[in-house]
């Protein structure tokens, strides 16, 4: 930026500073109105300082979907992934990705407060990094293809229980909800659970509302029955499962639709009443025991 005489070359305005009595008071004039008087009286402005304004536009909020350049930019990520690529457009990620992703975060965060107040938390603590961790894959790959969000239940680590996911990818959606972590004595627990309550939570995955929305039941189930648990008891086929999970799988587009938000409060809601009965026998374990007083029970 240059200063051409008394003005300022390239702004598009100017500040001008006046001392009155003890106080710096300040007044913004178009540039062309340079020679304008504060009191009237043309050149009676007392230590003038002339600076100039580059008037940048304020950042604009983030929308709680995305723009069709997200989705490109996870289709060059796939192919470049690597920081040489990455690092050159990390603001570009953070603008078409990070930023919308917290924002739909956000949204789907306070209606959660309506049926599922346990599992609210500030958006950056449900939103999943960038970067893969590659220590223990042969797969060396720096980053993942998609944006994704995890609610966990307050209390519990943030993969463990059950809860609530999605993620956006250049191709697909998904949508999800259910326990696909849960630690070694959750896993137990949730199988003994089970033992008493396959039938009840049967009828929850088979609701007219889960089938209708969900298309897929995620079990990853072992091939014999776990160690200590009868072999012919009728929940055999839930019991034998590692995770229990709904998911749907729904076209990338759907992301950029100003109403994705809301498609994500939707299908949460339609397993909520899945992912509490998973947490139930979890949440048992975890209550704190009665004392005993005097021997009294």
């Amino acid at each position: 930026m240059k200063i051409s005489g008394s003005k300022l070359a390239d702004a598009r305005g100017i500040v001008v500073f006046r001392m009155i009595g003890h106080g710096w008071f300040a007044f913004f004039l178009p540039d062309n109105n340079l020679r304008l008087s504060l009191d009237g009286r043309s050149g009676e402005f007392v230590r003038l300082v002339v600076m100039a304004l580059k008037q940048k536009p304020a950042p604009t909020a983030a929308l709680p979907y995305f723009r069709p350049e997200a989705l490109r930019f996870l289709r060059n990520l796939a192919k470049h992934n690597d920081r040489a690529w990455f690092q050159p457009r990390k603001e570009q990620f953070e603008a078409e990705l990070k930023e919308p992703m917290l924002t739909i975060v956000r949204k789907v965060t306070d209606a959660m407060t309506d049926f599922a107040p346990n599992f609210v938390r500030p958006a950056e603590k449900s939103l999943f990094r960038i970067y893969r961790d590659t220590r223990f894959s042969n797969d060396k790959r720096p980053y993942k293809t998609h944006v994704a969000a995890w609610w966990s239940h307050q209390g519990l680590a943030k993969t463990s229980g059950a809860g609530y996911y999605f993620h956006v990818s250049a191709k697909e959606v998904v949508i999800a909800a259910g326990a696909y972590m849960p630690e070694k004595d959750q896993l137990a627990q949730i199988r003994h659970w089970l033992l008493d309550h396959h039938t009840e939570f049967r009828k929850l995955l088979k609701s007219p509302a889960v089938r209708k929305t969900y298309t897929e039941f995620e079990g990853n189930a072992l091939t014999r029955p776990p160690k200590g648990f009868p072999a012919e008891h009728p929940g055999m086929d839930l019991i034998r499962c590692k995770q229990w999970g709904l998911a749907a799988t729904l076209p990338a587009a759907i992301a950029l639709k100003p109403d994705f938000a809301a498609t994500v409060i939707r299908y949460f809601k339609i397993a909520t009443p899945m992912v509490n009965a998973l947490n139930t026998p979890i949440a048992a374990a975890q209550a704190p025991k009665k004392k005993v007083l005097f021997g009294l029970h």
